[in-house]
C-alpha cells in the first residue's frame, strides 16, 4: 500500500476505509464480525480509517478496534493506524454555535475513539449565509495548539471559503471533496488553489456509490425509487454528467482498461481519481472485506497514457457539473441538496 505524508510528521495510507456504511441505517453490524474486517484492512496497509460525528455508531465502534488492534498487535502498531473523524454541526445549531459546542464535540469524538488527540478533524459548514463559519474554523484551530487536535482539514468547502479560512491563520492539511470520473469539479478553481498552499485533497464518491463498478455494466436505467440514498445522489450526478447512455460509454471504457490490467471497474475508477494533481488519496466505502483485494490493488494499479486516453475520449462527450466543490448540494431547495439530512447531531453540540 502506498502512503502518503500530508505534513512532515503525519503520513497516511493512499487507500482509506471509510466508514459511513458501517452507521446506523445501513443493516445491523455484528462488532465481532467488524474487529476482523478492520484488522485485516490494518494488516494488509490500509491504515487510514475515516468517520464522522454524524455517523451514528461509527466512532463508538472504530475506538473499539484500536483497543482490540493494540491488545492483538501491541502499541507500536496502533502507532500506525490513523483515525480522521469531521466535525459536522447540525445546520440548525449555525447561527448560534460557541466555542463550548465546538469543544464538547470534540471531547465527544475523543471519548468515542479512545484516544487523547484526533488525529484529523475535517470540519463541514452546511449554510455560509451562516456568518460563524470562520470563527468556528478559529475555534477548532485553537483546540489543536491545546492538543486535542493534531491536524485540521475541511470537508466540502468551496474555493473561497477554503481559502479564507487558510487565509485566517488555520492550517489546513486536507480538503475531503467528492471526485470522480463523472464529478470533476474540484479541478475548476480547487486543485490550482492547494497547490499554492500545500493542501491535499481526501477524495470521495470514487467509485459513486457503486455505479462505477461492474455491476451496473449494460444494465439498463434504473427507476425511482432506487436502492438506497446513496445511489439517488449519484444517479443525479449521473443524469448531469450527460445521462445513461454517456455513462454506459464510460464503463465500457472502464471495462476494456480492466481486462488489460486483470482488475475490476471500481478500482481503474478510483485509480483514475488517485492519480489526479493535488490528491493524497481515496475513500473506500466498505462494510466488509469482501472487496478488501480489489479495495488494495487501487494504488498499484499502474494507468498507462493509452488507458487515461480511453477515459479521456468518453469524458471529452461529458457535460461538466456545474459550481465549485458542493455548490449544487448546498441548494436546499434543488436536485441535490433537497435529499441531503441537515441535523444528523442531535444532542451532541
Amino acid at each position: 500500500m502506498q502512503k502518503f505524508r500530508l505534513t512532515p510528521h503525519y503520513e497516511i495510507s493512499r487507500v482509506v476505509r471509510g466508514g459511513w456504511q458501517m452507521a446506523g441505517g445501513h443493516g445491523e453490524i455484528r462488532t465481532d464480525e467488524a474487529m476482523a474486517d478492520m484488522t485485516a484492512f490494518a494488516d494488509a496497509g490500509i491504515t487510514t480509517f475515516d468517520c464522522a460525528d454524524i455517523y451514528t455508531g461509527v466512532e463508538e465502534l472504530i475506538g473499539r478496534f484500536r483497543m482490540h488492534y493494540r491488545n492483538l498487535r501491541g502499541q507500536e502498531a496502533l502507532d500506525h493506524i490513523h483515525v480522521h473523524t469531521k466535525f459536522v454541526p447540525d445546520l440548525d445549531i449555525l447561527p448560534h454555535i460557541s466555542k463550548h459546542n465546538v469543544e464538547s464535540v470534540i471531547d465527544q469524538s475523543l471519548r468515542r475513539l479512545k484516544t487523547e488527540q484526533l488525529d484529523l478533524v475535517q470540519f463541514h459548514w452546511w449554510d455560509y449565509d451562516q456568518p460563524l463559519w470562520l470563527e468556528t474554523a478559529n475555534w477548532l484551530e485553537e483546540l489543536r495548539r491545546a492538543g486535542k487536535i493534531r491536524n485540521i482539514g475541511g470537508t466540502n468547502f468551496d474555493t473561497q471559503h477554503m481559502t479564507a479560512i487558510i487565509d485566517s491563520g488555520v492550517p489546513l492539511v486536507s480538503m475531503q471533496v467528492q471526485y470522480s470520473l463523472l464529478d470533476v469539479r474540484p479541478q475548476k478553481t480547487m486543485v490550482p488553489a492547494i497547490a499554492e498552499r500545500g493542501v491535499s485533497l481526501l477524495c470521495y464518491g470514487s467509485v459513486a456509490g457503486g455505479f462505477l463498478s461492474d455491476r451496473w455494466l449494460g444494465v439498463g436505467e434504473p427507476g425511482e425509487p432506487l436502492e438506497n440514498r446513496s445511489l439517488t445522489k449519484y444517479k443525479l450526478i449521473i443524469d448531469d454528467f450527460g445521462g445513461w447512455g454517456l455513462f454506459q460509454a464510460l464503463l465500457r471504457a472502464l471495462r476494456k482498461i480492466a481486462d488489460r490490467h486483470d482488475t475490476d471497474v471500481a478500482t481503474v475508477a478510483s485509480a483514475a481519481v488517485l492519480r489526479r494533481p493535488g490528491v493524497a488519496g481515496v475513500i473506500v466505502g466498505a462494510r466488509n472485506r469482501a472487496h478488501l483485494a480489489s479495495n488494495l490493488a487501487i494504488s498499484d494499479l499502474a494507468l498507462t497514457p493509452a488507458d487515461m486516453a480511453g477515459i479521456e475520449t468518453v469524458l471529452a462527450s461529458a457535460k461538466p457539473l456545474s459550481g465549485d466543490v458542493y455548490e449544487l448540494e448546498r441548494d436546499r431547495t434543488g436536485r441535490h441538496g433537497s435529499i441531503m439530512k441537515y441535523n444528523l447531531n442531535k444532542g451532541a453540540a
